[in-house]
């Protein structure tokens, strides 16, 4: 039994990604096919994603994707040499660590619009 060990909180991690991963895909696929119905069907349907609640979503989807990319490349260390398996505690503090430092510039583009962090002008004084 795994007790709450980094192998354990991988596998169940990699196996929601994957979930999370292939619900997106369901998701798009409903979304592609609005364009079946003409342009201003789709174009509506397409305003969904500009709420902040599917960025949030988006957002998830980012944090999946990157989990999961980098976690497959630990296990495929693991599958393939022998000695990464000593390293199987600090492989899984990378993985996590690269999702971490590459998921905040993330948050940042993706959520920045609707919090306005990218159309807010400062106007500086003109001196006539």
């Amino acid at each position: 039994m795994y007790k709450g060990q980094s192998g354990m909180w991988s596998w169940l991690f990699h196996r929601v990604s994957g979930l999370a991963i292939l619900l997106f895909l369901l998701i798009h696929i409903v979304d592609i096919s609005m364009l079946s119905f003409g342009p201003a069907i789709y174009n509506n349907s397409i305003l969904l994603f500009d709420q902040w609640e599917v960025r949030l979503l988006s957002l998830a989807l980012i944090v999946a994707i990157l989990y999961h990319a980098f976690n497959g490349i630990r296990i495929m260390l693991i599958d393939f040499w022998p000695k990464a398996v000593k390293y199987q505690k600090v492989l899984f503090t990378i993985v996590l660590v690269v999702t971490i430092a590459l998921f905040i510039p993330s948050a940042y583009f993706v959520m920045g619009p609707v919090l306005y962090w990218f159309t807010h002008v400062h106007v500086a004084s003109v001196a006539h």
